[in-house]
Formats: C-alpha cells, sequence, structure tokens
C-alpha cells in the first residue's frame, strides 16, 4: 500500500512520515520510504545522526538510467528521452516489488533505523531560479507507476508542504493520503484545499491530528474536519528529545496508538489497480497535450498500451 503524508509546512508531515515508517519497520513489514520533500529531513527524522551522511545516490540523480531500466522492452517507448514523469508501463515495461532484486532499489536504498530509505534529492545551484521541484519528483512518480505491491508492504512518502502536490498527478499515486492538520485556522485551510482538490478525482483524504494539547484542541478540529479526522497525535516529549539530539525514551502510549490506527486505516482501504491506471492515463494524456509532446517532439498519447492492466497480473504476465 502506498502512503502520502502531507501538509502545511511545519504541520509535523516528516515527524510523522518517520513515526509511521518506524512503526511498520517494527512490527516486521516491507516498508520503502521515501523523502520527496523539497527540504530532504526524512533521515534525520528517522534517525540519522547530524554528523552521517546519507550516502545512497538521489532519485532524481539518475533519472536518465531509471528511465532506461524501467521502459525495458516496451516498443512504444524506444528511448529514454521519450519517456516523461508520467508514462505510464505496458507490455515489455519493467514493473517493481518494494524492496525487489532490481536496479533501483540497489542503487537508491539506504537503511536508516531499520527503514529502507531512498531521496528524492535537494536542490543544488544548478537548480537555483531555473527549476522546479516536480523536475525531481519525476522519478518518484515513475517509481511509483511502475510499482505492484500488494497486501502487508509499504511505500511511505514525505510529500512537499502545502498544497503543491497538485501541480501533478502524483496525489492519484497513492492508496492513503493522510494530511497532518493542527489545531490551527491555516492548517484548516491547507486541508480544505486538499480535500476539494482531491474530491474531484474520488481521492479521499484522512486527516491526523497533530500537536494537540488538550479538549479544546481535540474540539477545534472536529468542529472543521468533521469524519475526515481519524485519528491524533498529541504533544510528544519523545519527539522534540529527538529533536535536539538527546536520545529519547519511548513514544507515549497515546501517540504509539495512533501509528497503530493509522496502520488499520491504511489495511482496510480496499486496493483499486483499475482506478489507479485510470488515472496514470489520464494525467499523462493530460501532459501530453499540455508540454510533453512539443518538449519531445513525439506523440506521446501514443505510449498508452490499452491491453495493459496494472497489478499483480501484469508483473505476473510482463516479468
Amino acid at each position: 500500500m502506498r502512503v502520502a503524508f502531507v501538509g502545511k509546512g511545519g504541520s509535523g508531515k516528516t515527524t510523522l512520515s518517520a513515526l509511521f515508517s518506524r512503526h511498520l519497520a517494527r512490527s516486521g513489514a516491507p516498508v520503502v520510504a521515501i523523502d520527496g520533500d523539497i527540504n530532504q529531513h526524512l533521515a534525520y527524522a528517522l534517525g540519522l545522526h547530524e554528523d552521517e551522511l546519507f550516502t545512497a545516490p538521489p532519485l532524481s540523480a539518475r533519472t536518465g538510467e531509471i528511465k532506461d531500466y524501467l521502459r525495458g522492452t516496451n516498443p512504444r517507448i524506444p528511448s529514454r528521452a521519450a519517456m516523461v514523469k508520467t508514462t505510464p508501463p505496458g507490455r515489455g515495461s519493467r514493473l517493481l516489488r518494494p524492496l525487489g532484486d532490481d536496479e533501483i532499489h540497489a542503487h537508491h536504498v539506504q537503511e536508516v533505523a531499520g527503514v529502507a530509505l531512498m531521496v528524492t534529492g535537494a536542490f543544488d545551484e544548478s537548480d537555483l531560479g531555473v527549476a522546479c521541484y516536480h523536475s525531481k519528483l519525476g522519478a518518484v512518480e515513475l517509481y511509483l507507476n511502475h510499482l505492484v505491491d500488494g497486501p502487508g508492504e509499504y511505500v511511505v512518502v514525505d510529500m512537499t508542504a502545502g498544497a503543491d502536490a497538485f501541480a501533478s498527478g502524483l496525489f492519484t499515486r497513492f492508496d492513503m493520503t493522510f494530511l497532518v492538520v493542527e489545531p490551527t485556522r491555516k492548517s484548516v485551510s491547507v486541508y480544505r484545499q486538499y480535500r476539494d482538490h482531491s474530491a474531484e478525482f474520488g481521492i479521499p483524504v484522512a486527516v491526523v491530528g497533530n500537536k494537540v494539547t488538550g479538549e479544546d484542541d481535540l474540539t477545534f478540529l472536529r468542529e472543521h474536519v468533521g469524519d475526515d479526522l481519524v485519528a491524533h497525535c498529541e504533544q510528544s516529549s519523545f519527539v522534540r528529545a529527538q529533536e535536539q539530539g538527546r536520545t529519547p525514551g519511548e513514544l507515549e502510549p497515546h501517540n504509539a496508538r495512533t501509528l497503530e490506527r493509522l496502520r488499520e486505516a491504511v489495511d482496510a482501504r480496499p486496493k483499486d489497480w483499475a482506478a489507479f491506471q485510470r488515472h496514470a492515463v489520464e494525467f499523462h494524456l493530460r501532459n501530453a497535450t499540455a508540454w510533453a509532446n512539443e518538449a519531445t517532439g513525439r506523440d506521446l498519447t501514443a505510449q498508452v498500451d490499452p491491453d495493459f492492466e496494472h497489478g499483480p497480473a501484469a508483473l505476473a504476465a510482463f516479468a
């Protein structure tokens, strides 16, 4: 199951992404965490020491090689230059399994605190003033487009802050989107943006309240997000100790139970491969018309394989 954590900057989505990933990994579940935020802090939130370096190459540094690997022998994609971030898989494409024995996981995964982590990569000097962060996220979209994940397998993505995720079709790549909401008007306004944009495409959003200090905060959240609130986290001395570089004790019992509720919500979500493929095709056709045909000099609408059905059957048939 693919899980995204989104929310207003400073709401705690990176912290919750890390806590949830570690919770899953400690249970023995296969989990891949991906840092898809412009501020690349997930490794340190997971527990990487400030003096340590994340040494696995970022996904965005090898987008060309990733394209070459994923297109495989798909005759609709003759070269990496003909492949864009939205290009959907078809017959002949290489499909991925979470933590599978493949080139992408072998090159880009580094274990941090028991969690397999991949990162998109931060801005560097060559990007300043000439690129947007969506150029980095293209490799994540390709990865998720070609991934076949099953029950009890998890990919957790810490997304960019605010409503910026809607600038691409990446927001449709998840089985569950957790919107981290603080008990403030600003945070609730971001929730409303996500809720309204997601509703246009039938993408449900579940709210995780964060930094709740008492019943007044909880009442505020219930009044503004209603039944979308699935769980909440209380102010955490465990998190504060970790953020200050001190050795934390155990996560507070209430917050530990919240992580388990989030897992239960993910596991209860039915996997809809037909909707996943439908959204992938829809956004690819949109992008082809809007910019990709002109950028590549090709009609990229022809990359859609009408006989391809995503999911476990495709993995078995085209492996």
